[in-house]
């Protein structure tokens, strides 16, 4: 027998027609549009230092080689494009506040308060730990990354003398026609970089990471939904050990430090999860005790 629901847990409206609904999704939808093109058009104003935020981590990783940190266009158009990409990113983030909000206010209503209760510090937890995520990559990952795949340039040298004949970074000196031919068997591999693929790399960074640290949110949030289980979560600690370090091997470069580094945190979020559903289900189980609806034997 399933029981009622208590008059404080009441839905707040259920009883408007589907017209209104629409109505209200349509003014939350036009709402959050609006502070999504606000925040964008801010962005875009102000592109160029986030940018320079952004290329913070490369620079650092071409300083310590010696290296100036030069990004070219290929194409004509692809500078207004990249403003406008991180335009849109930049916008996305600021106006995130509103858009849950607004998202929020749409769902609220019918959802019981208990519901509510329950519902509302994941809507806050969750930006929190992309935050966290896309720091760890800003911060630890893509230093080690960039540092990693800029090991793999080559400086062109003259083989007889020994000299530098021509490279990035190479203190400008010149190169001779005897130089140029002879440096023929040692040629220089430098790195010169897309604007508009290093900004695709680092937002596949940050993003990646920010999602990766919505773990204990999204397993949490499904242990109190009951569609986990923390003894579920430890039978499966081999299987997330394994699909870890697949998702180490294919989010980071070919590095076993930060292979180690991502593993251990995103791992460690996996254990955090195990105590989080534990003691929601020891939540659940009392209350369903003191309500009569679980013997007090079956509790842990």
């Amino acid at each position: 027998m399933v029981a009622k629901p208590k008059a404080a847990d009441a839905i707040d409206d259920s009883s408007a027609p589907l017209i209104e609904h629409l109505a209200e999704l349509r003014n939350r939808i036009i709402k959050s549009l609006a502070a999504f093109i606000v925040a964008m058009t801010l962005c875009f104003t102000v592109w160029n230092p986030i940018f320079n935020f952004l290329t913070r981590p490369l620079c650092d990783a071409l300083e310590s080689q010696g290296q100036e940190c030069n990004l070219i266009l290929i194409q004509l158009q692809e500078g207004f494009f990249v403003a406008v990409n991180i335009a849109m990113l930049g916008g996305f983030v600021l106006a995130f506040p509103v858009i849950g909000y607004q998202l929020w206010r749409f769902v609220a209503p019918g959802l019981y308060k208990s519901e509510k209760n329950a519902f509302l510090p994941f809507l806050v937890a969750s930006p929190l730990m992309f935050f966290l995520g896309a720091a760890f990559a800003y911060y630890v990952i893509m230093p080690m990354g960039y540092t990693f795949f800029l090991g793999f340039q080559q400086i062109a040298m003259d083989p007889a003398t020994g000299a530098v004949t021509g490279a990035p970074g190479a203190d400008g000196l010149p190169v001779t026609p005897e130089g140029a031919i002879e440096s023929l068997q040692h040629a220089g591999i430098a790195f010169q970089g897309s604007v508009n693929e290093y900004l695709s790399l680092a937002t596949k960074f940050i993003i990646a990471f920010g999602l990766c640290f919505q773990l204990p949110v999204l397993l949490t949030l499904m242990g109190k939904a009951g569609l986990v289980s923390a003894q579920a979560l430890k039978n499966g600690r081999k299987w997330a050990v394994v699909g870890i370090l697949v998702l180490a091997a294919l989010a980071t470069p070919p590095d076993v430090i930060s292979q180690i580094v991502l593993f251990s945190v995103v791992y460690s979020l996996y254990e955090i999860s195990v105590i989080l559903v534990g003691r929601v289900e020891r939540k659940r189980n009392e209350e369903l005790a003191a309500e009569g609806l679980l013997d007090p034997e079956d509790l842990d």
